[in-house]
């Protein structure tokens, strides 16, 4: 007879069941007070091909920018070139598609309503809609092959964060903290910048810790007014007062020191009170814009209104970057229908919009990375949770449906073979069919490029030990890798 068959367990009282599991309060205090270098040796430990110093040796990239372009843009008109859709606009074809609309046999071709041109040393083929990214294309590995197991937003944004399709899991920022630790202490070590439009469809859960300590979870940083909400001490609470009770927690911590085992909360008060007190003096700075000369921000875009908020956001990951954070990610999109990459209407206008606001900024990031030396230890990575199908979506117009079946990322910097398109979807950019790479080979490759194993870091949670990749042993995508 197991526990959960016995008497005693069916007939516990709610009172009694929170009595019996409340010890797992002071183990979330530990976790805060033993700090992220603790967790980071644990995660350490865990791997079963690095110790501490070949993780170090093996790390490519010290940090990583992920662009999120959420809704899902289109790889035929973004970067994978498809000559015979241009052929075939306005026809009728058998092409097998799924999406929100479920499987169909064949649909109405949407040609490309861009050009594409060649550009760089590499002549890789960039549709109209980034001429600023084009000139970045020597630097830029392009997966062509990318496919997921949903087409629909939610469970596909967790399965891009999380690895999984459903909520609870840690996200990759969560995961590449836990392997790693802070780089400062002083800041957040994953970030997350919205799009003034709202947060993604399952708001939090995308950056979340899951089962992991708190400390892991992704931190909320706006581009505009205060940086870090309910971060500022009360307006009575002047700064020589901030001062005097950190150091009253600071020698009360110290007497009771033996007594920590006992009373972890004691020490997890101070050691939490400390990281807030940097925090607020060092997160404005970090923020801060107007430190930057005229000539970075007009590189940026911040002189023109279409590019102006993304690209604070850009130059703030620069700048987060340069600081030590290990893992930002940037949202180009939010809310609903066209207010994020979402076309099923009017693929033109959506995708003007959407690319119009983003190829100058993220061209800048990635030259601004490179001419300070910060692109070969920055994994700028660049996608979706999904692509578009070929075909329209609706009797009339330009709107295409979701795509999982075959969509295009790309990466740059931080380990990355610059110049280069690896795997293919088919002739018209439906379904990938050469090196076809899921999501979870993306994330190993993430993982790898960091200097973590990702299929040895691990984290204990109900009897398992749980991996952002899963079970299965999940290779890096070789062929990107410098």
């Amino acid at each position: 007879m197991t526990q959960h068959d016995s008497p005693d367990f069916r007939s516990r009282t709610r009172r009694e069941l929170l009595r019996d599991t409340a010890g797992g309060f002071a183990s979330a205090s530990l976790a805060g007070l033993f700090g992220s270098s603790w967790l980071a040796n644990r995660a350490q430990a865990s791997s079963h091909r690095f110790a501490a110093d070949q993780l170090a040796r093996a790390a490519k990239a010290k940090s990583v920018i992920f662009l999120f372009m959420y809704g899902g843009p289109s790889q035929v008109d973004t970067f994978d070139y498809k000559p015979e859709l241009y052929k075939h606009d306005g026809k009728t074809i058998d092409v097998p598609t799924f999406g929100r609309q479920g499987k169909r046999k064949g649909g109405r071709i949407v040609g490309p309503k861009w050009r594409f041109r060649p550009y760089g040393q590499s002549g890789k083929m960039v549709s109209d809609l980034f001429p600023y990214l084009g000139t970045c294309v020597d630097d830029i590995a392009f997966l062509h092959s990318m496919y997921a197991e949903s087409p629909i937003h939610g469970s596909a944004l967790l399965n891009m964060n999380c690895g999984r399709l459903l909520s609870g899991y840690p996200s990759l920022g969560s995961w590449i903290n836990y392997g790693l630790g802070s780089a400062n202490d002083d800041l957040p070590g994953y970030v997350v910048m919205l799009d003034e439009t709202g947060g993604p469809i399952n708001g939090a859960k995308n950056w979340t810790n899951g089962f992991m300590p708190a400390s892991l979870q992704g931190v909320q940083v706006r581009t505009e007014g205060v940086p870090i909400l309910d971060l500022a001490p009360p307006e009575d609470l002047s700064g020589r007062r901030q001062r005097l009770l950190l150091d009253h927690l600071a020698e009360e911590n110290a007497l009771h020191a033996e007594e920590r085992p006992g009373n972890p909360e004691l020490a997890a008060r101070s050691a939490q009170f400390e990281l807030a007190y940097r925090m607020q003096s060092e997160a404005p700075e970090a923020v801060e814009l107007e430190n930057e000369s005229e000539a970075t921000k007009a590189m940026y875009g911040l002189d023109h209104a279409q590019t102006r908020t993304f690209g604070r956001k850009c130059l703030m990951a620069r700048r987060l970057v340069e600081r030590g954070v290990r893992f930002i990610q940037v949202y180009s999109g939010g809310g609903h229908d066209d207010d994020n990459w979402d076309a099923h209407g009017d693929l033109v206008k959506n995708h003007t919009y959407h690319a119009g606001r983003t190829d100058r900024p993220i061209a800048a990031l990635l030259k601004d990375l490179k001419q300070r030396g910060l692109l070969d230890e920055t994994l700028v990575v660049w996608g979706g949770e999904f692509g578009r199908q070929p075909t329209a979506e609706y009797e009339e117009g330009t709107g295409r449906d979701h795509n999982s079946w075959g969509f295009t990322m790309w990466m740059a910097g931080g380990g990355v073979k610059g110049g280069i398109s690896v795997g293919s979807t088919d002739e018209l950019g439906a379904k990938a069919v050469q090196n076809r790479f899921h999501v979870k080979r993306l994330h190993a490759t993430i993982l790898h490029l960091m200097g973590l194993d990702p299929n040895g870091l691990s984290f204990p949670f109900n009897g398992l030990d749980q991996r952002l990749v899963g079970v299965e042993p999940v290779q890096p995508i070789a062929d990107v890798l410098a």
